[in-house]
């Protein structure tokens, strides 16, 4: 059974999420509802790493008044009219000093800004610039009533256990309130992604999934499991902006490939750009700017974990702002995304490993077993219309699988010999394992 995501989008927006913090539990636990996530907490004050895990934040309202005492900004409106983490603050002020409080986008007049102010405590409202500028001189009435409390970090992690208890590292984060593209794509990738992989017969590595506070969330995740997992980590991928207008996906490298020393799943990032132009492109690794990847490969982790992304961050004017909205951001780009990342993550599980046919002396009869192709065949992946065409494809490619399947080499290099790409196999291959026709074994066993 697949989630609805429109449906848990529609839950998930209006959250007032952060780094710490009710919005957040409140966010992982709907996540829950739909996979069995183990929400961990680390407490406030905590050294994770080289960084103190900070007081919750929690609102309980935040008004901005005029001097007529016309509502100006009210976070019961839109959450992003607070400065995120923002001070308690009530009192009166001239509009001239209450400027340096205020915070609006010239180049974008009608939208919202997102603010925040994590570790510089200060307090502040975000609103149009269109209406900024139409603010009249007098006296204005700040109402900001927020919290801070010893509290914890949270973040959540889930495992689909495979035949190895290497680890495939599957991330997303979960802090930023009301935005689409920029905060609720990712996590809802991965709940899709999850629900492909959950549903395969058969799966080598172990899947770890990671919904956290970006940065914070990451850094207390290795604080707590960077030990235990750094030899475990076969690859990974950290999923953010999966929607917007941009029909391809783009993957950002690991550090290894900017090191040129290139990871098994930066090679297969490689490999889908060029096997599919129009569909994928590449980002070289930069710790200067992105998500998560940077502090899974940091120098002292340095973990193959690569990023994949849509309408990337920074790169539409929406970002970071009211726009980012479920118009901008689109559940059917989010759904193709996931789709197409999960089929990458089977072609890369069978990394390290060979494929050997147990019927090895002639042709095994296909017949028998119900895999010479039909017209409902699930091994039928051709694009063309001519059913014959692509039941005469998809029996010659089997043939070829077969015959190169002789345990010395695998998916990827049969792959080539066939002259296609590796993912189109995947259907052919997954009938030939149910009939126990195909069996992988690890490299130098």
């Amino acid at each position: 059974m697949t989630s609805d995501l429109s449906t848990l989008f529609d839950r998930l927006f209006p959250l007032c999420r952060s780094i710490t913090g009710p919005g957040l539990r409140e966010s992982l636990a709907i996540f829950a509802e739909h996979m069995p996530l183990e929400i961990h907490g680390v407490a406030s004050g905590t050294k994770v790493l080289d960084w103190t895990v900070p007081q919750e934040w929690s609102v309980q309202s935040a008004r901005l008044l005029g001097p007529d005492g016309a509502v100006i900004c009210d976070f019961a409106d839109h959450n992003l009219h607070l400065v995120n983490y923002s001070q308690p603050y009530q009192g009166k002020m001239q509009l001239e000093e209450l400027q340096k409080h205020l915070h609006s986008l010239p180049h974008l007049p009608d939208a919202i800004p997102y603010v925040t102010s994590y570790y510089n405590p200060l307090w502040g409202f975000c609103l149009p610039h269109r209406q900024r500028m139409a603010l009249e001189d007098g006296e204005y009435t700040i109402d900001i009533q927020t919290t801070f409390t010893d509290g914890e970090v949270n973040f959540a992690t889930c495992d689909l256990p495979g035949e190895s208890d290497e680890i495939v590292l599957i991330s997303s984060y979960l802090c930023h309130p009301s935005m689409a593209n920029n905060e609720l794509s990712g996590p809802l990738g991965l709940l899709r992604m999850y629900e492909h992989l959950r549903d395969l017969p058969r799966r080598h590595f172990t899947y770890r999934f990671l919904l956290c506070p970006e940065t914070l969330g990451s850094i207390a995740y290795l604080s707590r499991f960077g030990d235990e997992v750094k030899d475990k980590i076969r690859g990974g991928m950290v999923l953010t902006c999966l929607g917007g207008h941009r029909e391809s996906l783009s993957f950002k490298l690991s550090r290894q490939d900017w090191l040129d020393a290139p990871s098994p799943i930066d090679n297969l990032a490689r490999k889908f750009a060029d096997l599919y132009p129009d569909r994928f492109d590449l980002r070289p690794f930069t710790p200067t700017s992105g998500s998560d990847e940077r502090q899974f490969c940091s120098p002292g982790f340095n973990f193959p974990i690569i990023q994949a992304a849509r309408t990337v961050y920074g790169q539409f004017v929406e970002y970071h702002t009211s726009g980012d909205d479920k118009r901008f951001m689109r559940i059917e780009q989010v759904e193709r995304a996931a789709d197409v990342l999960a089929e990458f993550m089977q072609v890369f599980d069978y990394e390290g490993q060979n494929l050997r046919n147990t019927q090895p002396f002639g042709e095994p009869q296909l017949g028998r077993r119900g895999l010479y192709p039909t017209m409902n065949s699930p091994m039928n992946r051709g694009n063309s219309s001519d059913n014959a065409v692509d039941q005469r494809q998809t029996l010659n490619r089997l043939l070829m699988f077969l015959s190169l399947a002789d345990g010395q080499r695998g998916l990827n290099q049969i792959a080539d010999k066939i002259g296609c790409g590796p993912d189109a196999l995947l259907p052919i291959l997954a009938e030939l394992q149910k009939q126990n026709i195909i069996v992988t074994e690890k490299i130098g066993d």
